[in-house]
């Protein structure tokens, strides 16, 4: 196809890219309306921007020419937010004026600014860098602006959230005052219609971020899991997919590190892409995917931006995004410049209602569906083998291969090895939980005790905690379990229950006594869950790294025959204390506290005997006991809680 409003060399290069057609904003950069102007581009992520503003200054650079003059000063000068964005933003204009001869240098932090210095003073016709660094070579004196024609800011919306408002107010001061401006954004919030005013005459404002704009070519699928299964479903979505190239994104770099371990040992080609990775490192890792070495990498949010992958057809927010923008240039990796791609939300039930916000807000329609179970990717793992190996022609050397093997094996002993070696090279997919399964009662019953029969036989007395008596103090007999955290780190049942819950699947209900002692918690299962309690424990988890085992020596609770031993009778006169042997968790008293207020000794005073009787605990008394200790109940800290 030929394009006639733009350079033979320029048109020459698109059409080996395969473009057909040009996009939304690259027409609406080209229109007659826009040519000369200052341009204040809307447009999402994924759209064609870079080569948009790279035709949209074609003529500010050629001049109606069709071959650069030798390199000197820069002619145009583009900004990025980040230096994947920048760098990615070079490669795209190398090719664009590869056949006009245009040099492109880069100026991005992480990089070795020596360097930049030396591809700098060797001339070039286009520059790309980062704020920062681009503004360290200015102060410098390195990056001669003299001849500058055109200043490009892309993703200034992401610039302003980054906090580089100075360091693009510095840039659009320093430059000639005839640069043509072009400022793209993916919004127009109140910062970026700011700085247009005070920087850009007469611009032309172009808008083309409509709802298909951003994810037309995106198919986006809400996938429900346990909160347990999150690894899981990960590793079944990769499997069922089978993208060339598929991007995971995780919301810390801990997560990352967690999970990239994981898919490597699951056999996974896998790498990682955070802000904790210097820039070689982020390239080596962005050049295997490219290179088909890698096909999964797990990333933070700093891969949202400035990440194209011609073969990446798959993305995975294993971490809910922020916020919809987030989550749309998260997604805007795959389906690019025409391709299609699959984004897919794993969901939590915890994170249903915010998963549904953000897919409202970004006005998209998911799929909501559960995780691809493992004899679903058994099954097409059958069909992807048929496609694989029956796809080239048989060679006569295969032929003599095969011949030598029926003579000494049955077809079926040769299709099983066969079968074997496919199997041998796959990862293995994963069981995953039904989000729909509860553990605990269900819903119709709570508030009552049934015997598992359900019959109508009559509901076990209560105790005063309210839960169903028996001699273990539970419903159902329990086993024990301990954590390796107590007093001595802050421990408190109030963020014990909830950890408990979500590390063994289990709802609070089956969660009977919590005994927290110095240095460890020892807290009692249901025994018709501990079996899968102690089973998901095992797991490793990536929020704490608290371990969690179960006991071989549980604690021996009272039958409700015995009696509890009792304080021994105090004799008249005698005011000595009285100790129970008992451990504290287990005898349920409480310390007294000091004594204050008007009847609180002063220090030197001799103790009054006979001026005030205090109430004393009967001495038959029995003392209560209970399996949630209360925070701050007991001791000097109640007092100072009290106290505020």
């Amino acid at each position: 196809m030929s394009f006639p409003a733009l350079t033979p060399p320029l048109a020459r290069a698109l059409a080996e890219r395969n473009y057909d057609s040009l996009t939304p904003v690259q027409l609406a950069v080209l229109a007659h309306e826009a040519a000369g102007r200052d341009l204040l581009v809307s447009a999402q992520t994924g759209s064609g921007k870079t080569v948009a503003y790279g035709l949209a200054i074609a003529k500010n650079l050629l001049d109606d020419a069709e071959q650069f003059g030798a390199a000197a000063a820069p002619l145009a000068l583009i900004v990025a937010p980040t230096r994947e964005l920048a760098l990615q933003v070079q490669r795209e204009l190398a090719w664009l004026y590869g056949h006009a001869g245009g040099r492109v240098v880069s100026c991005v932090g992480g990089m070795d600014p020596r360097r930049e210095q030396r591809e700098l003073a060797a001339g070039a016709h286009i520059v790309v860098g980062t704020p920062g660094r681009l503004c360290d070579h200015l102060r410098r004196g390195r990056l001669d602006i003299s001849e500058l024609t055109a200043v490009v800011l892309d993703e200034a919306d992401e610039m302003l959230n980054l906090g580089f408002r100075e360091d693009m107010e510095f840039i659009l001061e320093t430059t000639p005052e005839t640069r043509r401006t072009l400022l793209f954004s993916a919004t127009f919030p109140r910062g970026i219609v700011a700085l247009a005013r005070q920087y850009q005459r007469d611009a032309y404002r172009i808008e083309v971020a409509g709802d298909e704009g951003g994810h037309a070519d995106i198919e986006y699928r809400a996938i429900r899991i346990a909160p347990a299964d999150v690894e899981h479903a990960v590793v079944n979505v990769l499997r069922f997919y089978e993208a060339p190239s598929a991007l995971v994104f995780c919301s810390t770099r801990d997560a990352v590190r967690h999970l990239q371990a994981a898919l490597l040992e699951r056999g996974f080609s896998v790498v990682a892409l955070s802000g904790e990775l210097t820039q070689n490192e982020r390239t080596l890792a962005l050049q295997s995917l490219r290179d088909g070495r890698a096909r999964v990498c797990v990333a933070t949010d700093v891969a949202a931006r400035g990440i194209d992958l011609p073969s990446l057809d798959l993305v995975i927010h294993a971490d809910l995004p922020n916020d919809a923008e987030v989550m749309q240039h998260r997604s805007g990796r795959t389906g690019r410049a025409g391709r299609k791609g699959t984004s897919v939300l794993l969901v939590p039930p915890a994170r249903r209602r915010r998963a549904e916000l953000l897919l409202n807000l970004s006005g998209i329609d998911a799929v909501w569906g559960t995780a691809p179970q493992a004899d679903e990717i058994r099954k097409l793992d059958h069909e992807r083998m048929k496609d694989v190996l029956f796809t080239e022609e048989t060679t006569a050397d295969d032929l003599v291969l095969a011949q030598a093997l029926l003579a000494e094996r049955s077809p079926e002993d040769i299709a099983a090895a066969l079968a074997r070696l496919y199997r041998a090279r796959l990862p293995s997919p994963e069981d995953i939980i039904d989000p729909g399964e509860r553990t605990g009662r269900p819903r119709d019953e709570r508030g009552r005790d049934r015997y598992e029969g359900g019959d109508d036989r009559p509901a076990k007395p209560r105790s005063k905690s309210g839960k169903a008596s028996s001699k273990h103090g539970m419903a159902d007999a329990s086993v024990w379990f301990r954590a390796a955290i107590g007093r001595r780190k802050n421990a408190e049942a109030r963020w014990l229950l909830p950890m408990i819950c979500r590390r063994g699947g289990i709802d609070k209900r089956d969660i009977g006594a919590i005994k927290i002692m110095d240095t460890t918690t020892e807290f009692e299962i249901s025994e018709r869950v501990a079996e899968s309690f102690a089973a998901k424990i095992k797991r490793p988890d990536k929020e704490d790294s608290i371990r969690i085992e179960p006991m071989t020596d549980a604690p021996r609770r009272p039958e409700a025959s015995e009696e509890r031993p009792r304080a021994p009778r105090r004799e008249a006169g005698d005011h000595r204390e009285q100790r129970d042997d008992r451990p504290r968790e287990a005898s349920g008293f409480k310390p007294r506290s000091k004594p204050h207020g008007e009847h609180a000794p002063k220090f030197g005073d001799a103790p009054s005997f006979g001026k005030k009787k205090h109430k004393s605990r009967p001495a038959h008394a029995e003392p209560s006991v209970t399996p949630w200790p209360a925070k701050g109940a007991s001791g000097k800290k109640a007092k100072k809680k009290r106290r505020g």
